[in-house]
């Protein structure tokens, strides 16, 4: 099995060397860069048996019990925040409007089911928010969370995956929490503990997707 794996930055992508059947791109941040790079790589340097989106996230609030810095997320479905309407009584996504974003439901990206069923069980599985703008108020955090269902919040798996899915590829976004969401004075940062979980998780992964 060959992988690409897509990180933003190069911290990231530095976590994910311990993995030896993988491809790793720091691709940027945000979803233009994550979009772009992915369906680069997979053109100019595939073919690849699957993608993986990896990187640090914020835990959103609402979750029962709260995810520790550390903490690994296995990503059901990468959920477009933004992509929408905002009407006087909400919000509309994609579904709504009538206008399809690609071959999937509304703003929500699926993992990959073989790549999901995979790795399910290496950590906790739920759907994550791709935002354009972070959440560094209790207001906006709560938000990302009622509108997506999500755990963390990102900035690149959705478009990830959905550059993945056009060109036919399997994808999966995958996360380990850095950081509390809210107002920005009250979070709680620990991006030590968030790289030493990727960089454990990493060849766990890797050895699982080989054996299944």
């Amino acid at each position: 099995m060959r992988l690409l794996v897509v990180c933003a930055v190069d911290a990231e992508s530095a976590c994910c060397d311990g993995m030896h059947h993988a491809r790793i791109l720091a691709a940027g941040v945000g979803r233009t860069n994550a979009s772009a790079a992915t369906t680069l790589a997979l053109v100019e340097d595939g073919p690849f048996d699957a993608v993986l989106s990896v990187g640090v996230a914020g835990a959103l609030p609402g979750i029962d019990p709260p995810l520790d810095p550390g903490a690994l997320v296995i990503g059901s479905e990468s959920v477009y925040h933004e992509e929408g309407l905002l009407v006087p009584d909400g919000f509309l996504d994609m579904t709504g409007l009538g206008f399809p974003l690609g071959p999937f439901e509304g703003n929500r990206v699926p993992a990959d089911p073989g790549l999901l069923e995979s790795l399910r069980n290496l950590g906790t599985c739920g759907p994550i928010a791709t935002v354009a703008s972070c959440s560094g108020t209790d207001e906006a955090a709560l938000e990302v969370h009622r509108r997506t269902s999500a755990l963390v919040e990102a900035m690149e798996g959705a478009a990830v995956l959905h550059a993945a899915l056009l060109q036919g590829v399997p994808a999966i976004e995958l996360r380990v929490v850095s950081n509390t969401t809210g107002d920005r004075d009250q979070q709680v940062w620990d991006l030590p503990a968030a790289f030493e979980g990727l960089a454990t998780a990493m060849p766990l992964v890797e050895a699982r997707l080989l054996d299944a």
